[in-house]
């Protein structure tokens, strides 16, 4: 909660209880006063957005990586999933990754998604993996061939990622554990 690299309300609060110091210290030492002191709060300020903006944690690059999917999948756009999913990838369903962007590139050829609503993912990181719960709230494009039977549909799944030598997360394996709030696998998209 209070890790400073990913939010930064931490310092900020810091820089808040600061300032009446340096105010109190300044009136009730007034032969010890300098311009300089205000700078410590104004430091701390601006390292609370540098920090934030700068360093890109382990939770922020999953996130992205997350977003990137999903903007993937509502613009149908296989090769910005294929950019974010690992060369060891393997799931219940495909063997490779290569099975898996031949079933993408299939099912995203014709007019699918109009827009894609993700709900706050779960995420745990232990550090060189991660696993995400994500829903996401699937609305069907009007030409879509699902469209007259499905116009929405809720899916829930499981993604496990893996932090790279580069550092950059991949997603290594997708797992639909829920459609439209029923048990599901793979075998149960068309």
């Amino acid at each position: 909660m209070f890790d400073i690299f990913e939010q930064p309300w931490t310092l900020l609060i810091i820089a808040i209880l600061v300032l009446p110091v340096v105010l109190m210290l300044r009136r009730i030492f007034p032969e010890k006063r300098y311009w300089g002191q205000w700078l410590l709060p104004a430091f701390l300020i601006a390292s609370a957005f540098g920090f934030d903006l700068l360093v890109k944690t382990d939770l922020e690059k999953i996130n992205a990586v997350i977003n990137t999917a999903v903007k993937a999948v509502e613009q149908e756009n296989p090769d910005a999933i294929e950019a974010i999913i690992s060369d060891n990838y393997r799931d219940s369903y495909h063997n490779t990754k290569r099975d898996l962007m031949y079933h993408c590139r299939a099912k995203l050829s014709e007019p699918l998604v109009e827009k894609n609503k993700k709900r706050p993912p779960i995420i745990e990181i232990s550090s060189p993996k991660a696993t995400v719960t994500l829903t996401v709230i699937i609305h069907f494009d009007k030409q879509s061939y699902v469209y007259q039977d499905i116009r929405l549909m809720w899916a829930k799944v499981k993604l496990d990622l893996q932090k790279e030598q580069d550092k950059r997360w991949l997603i290594n394996r997708v797992e639909i554990l829920e459609i439209n709030m029923r048990r599901a696998n793979w075998r149960d998209i068309r």
